[in-house]
Formats: structure tokens, sequence, C-alpha cells
């Protein structure tokens, strides 16, 4: 089995619910977007916006307390422009078992100092 390391992770709380008594999933993309953020982050090595999400799924549930870690890895360098993959995987609160609850795409763009979008890999020279 691979080893991962989580970007970010977080126990799922009574606010967090929706009226049914899952896990709202706009709080699981909300959770994918920082994750994927601190990623975008660090391989641009400065400020990185969102700009689009896309394919998002919720394959499995969590409830109340259970652990959210949030995987990411990036699929796609463009010239300003980095899309990564998000996933969500829960952990029983009280066990070691684990089920993949949701999964996303997102695309950052690199900013500088001014806002203005700049290259992943450097600066012209």
């Amino acid at each position: 089995m691979d080893h991962r390391d989580p970007l970010i992770r977080a126990t799922a709380m009574p606010t967090d619910l929706n009226p049914y008594g899952g896990v709202f999933g706009g709080w699981l993309m909300a959770q994918m977007a920082l994750g994927a953020g601190s990623l975008a982050s660090r391989v641009g090595k400065g400020k990185a916006v969102v700009v689009h999400g896309t394919d998002f799924t919720f394959p499995g549930a969590m409830a109340v307390g259970d652990e959210l870690s949030i995987y990411c890895k990036v699929s796609v360098t463009g010239n300003t422009s980095l899309t990564i993959e998000a996933e969500g995987v829960a952990r029983d609160r009280n066990s070691e078992e684990t089920t993949k609850v949701s999964h996303g795409t997102f695309k950052f763009v690199l900013l500088d100092d001014d806002d203005k979008p700049r290259l992943v890999h450097g600066t012209d020279d």
C-alpha cells in the first residue's frame, strides 16, 4: 500500500451536518479546497487562488465525529496554473475503518505581489 500524507485533517462536527443528519457536501468541498490550496501554495511558492472546481463526487458518507483526511496531487501544470485532484477519506471515529467520501478537481492560478498571474516555474529571465 502506498503511504500518503494528508494535506489537512478535520473532524466533522454537529454544525457541519445537513438537515438529514449527514455531513454537508459543501463542507467536504470546502475542506478539499483548503487542502488543494495548501498544495498549490507549496508547489507554486506563493499566492495561489482557486478559479475553477469540477468533477465533484461523494461516493461515501460521514457521521459527526468522523475524521476527514484530504489527500491532493497536482495533475496538470500550466504556464500560470496548477490543476489539483483532491480526495477526502473519512475514518470512523472509533476504529481504523476508512471510506472514500469525496473527490474533486480544482484549478489554481498563481499570482504575483500585484495579484497578476505569474509563471509556475520561475520568472521570465
